[in-house]
């Protein structure tokens, strides 16, 4: 499944209200470790099924970055019916990214 752009109009319908796990990778176009970090989130967005996988840009989506807190990106996000269930800052690797899914 591709990668999908959260916005905040959209957040509530894609993410809180999603039946799937939603990963959210929050970003920035000049932030070095979030396009290190782009590849994999994308990996993870084509290899998997069982989740949806959502970008938020957050130059372009200041309130959702403010809602959340987001002080330094990348940080990548997981919510589970709804409701936040992990959360990472910085640039992890594939491994360490897929294990906020299981928590």
């Amino acid at each position: 499944m591709a990668e999908i752009t959260i916005t905040n109009k959209n957040f509530d319908q894609e993410v809180l209200a999603s039946d799937k796990p939603v990963l959210v990778d929050f970003w920035a176009t000049w932030c070095g470790p979030c396009r290190m970090l782009a590849p994999i989130v994308e990996e993870i967005a084509e290899s998997r099924s069982d989740i949806k996988v959502g970008k938020v840009n957050v130059d372009e989506e200041g309130e959702l970055a403010v809602r959340f807190g987001i002080s330094s990106i990348p940080t990548v996000m997981v919510f589970k019916n709804g409701e936040l269930t992990a959360q990472s800052v910085g640039y992890r690797p594939r491994a360490e990214i897929e294990a906020l899914l299981e928590k």
